[in-house]
């Protein structure tokens, strides 16, 4: 939401003042100037970008115009669920979440939490983490190290959308300056025309510069690091789990272990001891 609201605020900042001083509208609506820009940007993010990370920058962006669904509720719910399994395997054993893991959308335990039932991703990551204590003959060091090994991973490809994007933005102005050169080797074709005529060209020509500039650092630059924002707060969620998966397989009890697991938790969205121990206590697992 707030995206869009920037967007706005944007526009509004450089037309308004652009109209405040006598400007007129219509003479930026250079549309060969927009299909040069942005079609040579888009081309150029084709061809260093994978198809997977395209993708990837395609569903930030929708999702960046939408409200988030991160939340301190998320987390607590997060938190919930961590607790509600570490009892389960503690009241009933071990081998009791065998079920659970293998499939988690068939799971009873899982269907009490829909909205991270369907984050596919962090989904996986917690149940292949959980799979390791099941399966047993993996010591809690080394099953913290591949954990972490696997957030690394998870970090690396989560800043590629937001760097793609980000190179694409330092180019548009490179390529603003394509379209006023190309502009002004219209305008020296018609140098001898009458002087409005050449003036028009060369306006023209400058609101290719303006356009490559004002794309870049107006809106491609703020989207690409709110991209990243994006995915840093997905990769708190598989932090959170790691850390109490890795507290729960040391031996510490359920309750324990989601406290190491709501430390991890940034202060905007961390929930308060209090409300966890609150949420927990409400929960019963029967033996």
């Amino acid at each position: 939401m707030f995206v869009i609201i920037g967007i706005i605020v944007v526009l509004v900042a450089v037309l308004g003042g652009f109209l405040m001083e006598g400007g007129n509208f219509l003479v930026l609506m250079q549309w060969a100037e927009f299909l040069i820009i942005g079609g040579a940007a888009g081309g150029a993010l084709l061809i260093a970008t994978p198809k997977s990370t395209l993708i990837r920058i395609i569903r930030y962006i929708l999702g960046s115009l939408k409200s988030s669904s991160v939340s301190k509720d998320s987390f607590l719910e997060l938190l919930k669920l961590q607790y509600e399994i570490f009892q389960t395997a503690r009241v009933k054993g071990l081998l009791t979440l065998e079920g659970h893991v293998e499939k988690p959308e068939e799971s009873e335990l899982f269907a009490k939490y829909p909205a991270f039932l369907q984050d596919h991703h962090t989904l996986e990551y917690l149940v292949d983490s959980l799979k390791l204590m099941v399966v047993g003959g993996v010591p809690p060091l080394e099953l913290e190290t591949l954990l972490e090994s696997d957030l690394e991973v998870q970090a690396e490809e989560g800043k590629k959308p937001s760097h793609a994007l980000a190179r694409t933005a330092d180019s548009l102005p490179g390529l603003g300056i394509v379209a006023a050169v190309l502009g002004i080797v219209l305008t020296m074709q018609a140098i001898g025309g009458p002087a409005a005529e050449v003036g028009h060209k060369v306006g023209a020509a400058l609101v290719g510069t303006f356009l490559g500039v004002l794309m870049c650092y107006g809106f491609l630059q703020p989207l690409s690091a709110q991209i990243e924002y994006q995915a840093e707060l997905g990769e708190l969620y598989m932090h959170s789990i790691k850390a109490g998966v890795v507290a729960y397989a040391k031996g510490m009890p359920p309750i324990v272990a989601v406290e190491f697991a709501r430390r991890v938790i940034v202060s905007e969205y961390r929930p308060s001891f209090g409300e966890v121990e609150e949420a927990c206590r409400a929960i019963k697992v029967k033996a």
